[in-house]
């Protein structure tokens, strides 16, 4: 599969920072000139969560529970990919970094799913991006258990779906036995 390296990367590597870290990352900025734009950090996580006001603390605990929801697998691919981010020189971390912050929020949230979901999200979300709060979990899960192959005939099925028909063909989906997914992809994806 042929894969946006950079972005896979950036996006694996910030999801880790921001999720599983207890600090930044701590880049020294590039000089500034008068071409040059205001750089991108990693915010700063206060020493102390009386430090951070409701809205910080809570964004903080959901980047970790998506952290600790990710298959340890996953995980090791993120801190993998954090390693090879923190390996690049600073200048082209920076903008790494600043590429990533100036994609859609929706974009920038997909990659807290992990490297594999986090990479088809975008064309995942309309089917899956606003779940009930019953159905959330459960969706993940399966999800989870897709192969490549089929996360991408369903990124299609997602695409190709009409907004008034989202909630019926998700609830489909979610309601396949494992064994029955794979014909149905192929005949959702024929349409």
């Amino acid at each position: 599969m042929n894969k946006p390296f950079p972005c896979l990367v950036l996006g694996l590597a910030l999801a880790a920072t921001a999720s599983a870290a207890p600090q930044a990352l701590d880049l020294p900025p590039p000089a500034p000139t008068s071409a040059t734009p205001a750089p991108v950090t990693a915010p700063a996580i206060p020493a102390t969560p009386a430090a951070l006001d409701p809205a910080q603390l809570r964004a903080l605990r959901s980047r970790y529970a998506a952290w600790q929801a990710l298959p340890e697998p996953e995980r090791a691919r993120i801190r993998e990919a954090a390693r090879a981010v923190a390996a690049l020189p600073p200048a082209q971390q920076q903008t790494l970094r600043q590429r990533f912050a100036e994609q859609d929020q929706r974009f920038r949230d997909g990659w807290l799913l992990g490297p594999q979901l986090g990479q088809l999200f975008p064309k995942l979300q309309g089917l899956f991006g606003y779940l009930p709060a019953e159905q959330r979990e459960p969706a993940l899960a399966i999800l989870r258990q897709l192969s490549s192959d089929q996360l991408a005939q369903l990124s299609l099925v997602a695409q190709r779906t009409p907004p008034q028909e989202r909630d019926q063909v998700r609830s489909q989906f979610l309601a396949l036995a494992p064994g029955a997914r794979d014909a149905w992809l192929k005949q959702n994806v024929g349409h």
